[in-house]
């Protein structure tokens, strides 16, 4: 009974000291679960930037151990493991394996996001690893070892990628092929880590042979000393050589002066002859004098509508479109223009605006034009805008234009008229402002007409001592109506290399303006020509001058691709001074 007893007792003690250690177990593995799982979590939470550079610092921490395994030998645990499994895989390359780690871990911290460039340089530098470690089995000889895969092989050559890459290449093809098979390799890793393309290396290595020359040490004058030490005799011993004639200071002087032509005294005098050439301002005044014509002899346009039929039919489809996607929105009015309709729609609460923009298609096709432009929301309006077509477009009046008060408000000379805009309001524009003008477009957009517009504006608003002209058409058929009018400096130009000569010319003319700019302290054409008509400019003392003001000169170049095929660089070059220099001379440029 008392044996019984105590083994009862042994038993329980075993079975509570197990419970207990079960739950202690539970215990930790719980809490070690639930410190994972936060830890995860927040990892998780981190931003991506958190996460790319903790990859390159670990990239970094790599290079920095492969460092003090591979070049200096540390004797500690990481270091001889990274010089055994660098130079066990790589063989003598290995040792290059730090700086190429070094490299990406500055990449990933310079550029995280350019992962598509990251990428190309990887599989380029694999594609070198690949080449030099097979290399470097084959240049050492370790094939032909006694013991091929021992480690003194395996270290000394290109380590065991190597030899799993020159051990098939030698058995295929022997290593008289497998050199060039891969050298080849190695230049193709080259070529894909600085992206270039086979057909381009021949500029390549001009451009980096033209860079190296550029680079090339030069001698400076300072480099060169003159020493003060008398010069040696000569070194070569002449058995017949004479005595040297000592020369008198007086008889060389007689030998060797040049006697120079003395001119009279009245040819001195006598005042230098005037040149005709005038290298001061060039005087644009015209002779005749110009009166502006009436706005009356341009013709009235006819009268804007307010809506017509069409616009209801594009309202009613615009109604039909919401009500077979189910948007709550209302078309409430349109804004009418001579070409174009904005049609205003207030949203139902809570609709979002993208269902309005994703059914730009769907309204293309409603309204059957392809031409259909969303404004979300109309700029001051709590309204999404859609721009359709008119179907019955109407024409803008130049006269109307002229006539209008946004023209009458503005008396500057370089004011040009160009139509309404989508409310319908009348629209004018400043050359001088803008400051030079590209007029682009398909075939039949306008062009044309626009040119004409604004020639006809300058006509109507400027006199010749305000605004002279400079006409390009090779075309010969676009401008010629214009032959004849005061406003030009020169016949209309037909010629490609009379229109090159042209516009040298303009830019010597920038070139006088900008001088007398700088001489009498004036950083814009318009002050000038106040402070001339002022009386405050005046020439300098002794000058035959006349201080004019400058008129605008405004060249207009048709068809200037027809220009560049004829005499391409000179008018380039012109070009592209007149737009980078000439707004503050007053010359503008219309292409």
């Amino acid at each position: 009974m008392a044996k019984k007893k105590n083994r009862i007792t042994v038993g329980s003690i075993f079975g509570s000291a197990g419970r207990g250690l079960g739950h202690l177990w539970r215990f930790l593995a719980k809490t070690l679960g639930s410190a994972i799982r936060f830890v995860a979590r927040g990892a998780r939470d981190l931003d991506p930037e958190h996460h790319r550079d903790g990859a390159a610092l670990l990239v970094l921490i790599l290079s920095l151990s492969a460092f003090a395994g591979t070049w200096f030998h540390a004797e500690n645990f990481v270091g001889r493991n990274l010089y055994s499994l660098f130079y066990g895989a790589f063989g003598r390359v290995g040792v290059l394996t730090p700086l190429a780690l070094l490299y990406f871990a500055f990449r990933l911290f310079r550029k995280p996001d350019d992962s598509h460039v990251t990428g190309r340089i990887t599989i380029g530098t694999l594609t070198l690893l690949v080449s030099t470690t097979g290399l470097a089995h084959l240049l050492n000889g370790s094939l032909g070892a006694l013991n091929p895969t021992g480690a003194t092989a395996i270290r000394e050559g290109g380590g065991l990628l190597g030899y799993w890459i020159a051990k098939p290449l030698v058995a295929l093809m022997t290593s008289l092929l497998a050199y060039p098979l891969l050298i080849a390799i190695f230049i193709f890793g080259l070529l894909i880590i600085t992206a270039t393309p086979i057909s381009k290396v021949g500029i390549k290595l001009k451009v980096i042979a033209i860079w190296l020359w550029s680079k090339r040490p030069e001698r400076k004058e300072e480099d060169f000393e003159i020493s003060d030490t008398p010069p040696f005799e000569s070194p070569v011993v002449a058995w017949n050589q004479e005595p040297d004639e000592e020369i008198d200071e007086q008889e060389f002087d007689e030998e060797f002066t040049v006697e120079i032509p003395k001119v009279p005294l009245e040819a001195q005098l006598a005042p230098a002859p005037k040149s005709d050439k005038r290298p001061e301002q060039l005087l644009l005044t015209s002779d005749t004098k110009y009166e502006l014509p009436s706005h009356d002899l341009l013709k009235v346009g006819p009268a804007a509508k307010a809506k017509s039929k069409a616009n209801e039919t594009v309202v009613a489809s615009l109604t039909e479109v919401f009500k077979q996607f189910e948007i709550d929105a209302e078309v409430t009015g349109f804004m009418r223009g001579p070409t174009v309709t904005r049609y205003e729609v207030e949203l139902g609460s809570a609709v979002k605006v993208e269902k309005i923009t994703a059914l730009s298609k769907n309204i293309s096709y409603a309204v059957a034009s392809s031409e259909v432009r969303i404004l979300s929301p109309i700029p001051g309006k709590s309204a999404v805008g859609i721009e359709i077509p008119n179907a019955d477009r109407e024409i803008v009046a130049l006269g109307d234009v002229m006539r209008s008060s946004v023209a009458g408000q503005d008396h500057h000379p370089m004011l040009v008229a160009l139509g309404k805009d989508v409310e319908g309001n009348f629209v004018c524009a400043n050359l001088a402002k803008m400051p030079h003008l590209l007029v682009a477009g398909a075939t039949g957009a306008g062009k044309s007409s626009m040119i004409n517009a604004m020639i006809t504006s300058i006509l109507m608003r400027a006199t010749p001592d305000d605004v002279r002209l400079i006409l390009i058409d090779p075309k010969r058929v676009e401008l010629t109506a214009y032959e004849g009018i005061p406003h030009l400096i020169t016949p209309i130009i037909t010629n490609p290399k009379k229109a090159a000569d042209a516009l040298t010319w303009v830019v010597r003319e920038m070139d006088l303006r900008y001088e007398d700019l700088a001489t009498f302290g004036f950083r814009h054409i318009d002050d000038f020509n106040k402070a001339v008509r002022a009386g405050k400019v005046v020439a300098p003392p002794g000058s035959d001058r006349i201080v004019e003001p400058y008129p605008y000169l405004l060249v207009i170049i048709d068809e200037l691709a027809d220009l560049i095929m004829v005499a391409a660089r000179e008018v380039e070059e012109s070009v592209v001074r007149i737009t980078q220099l000439a707004r503050s001379a007053g010359i503008h440029l219309v292409l």
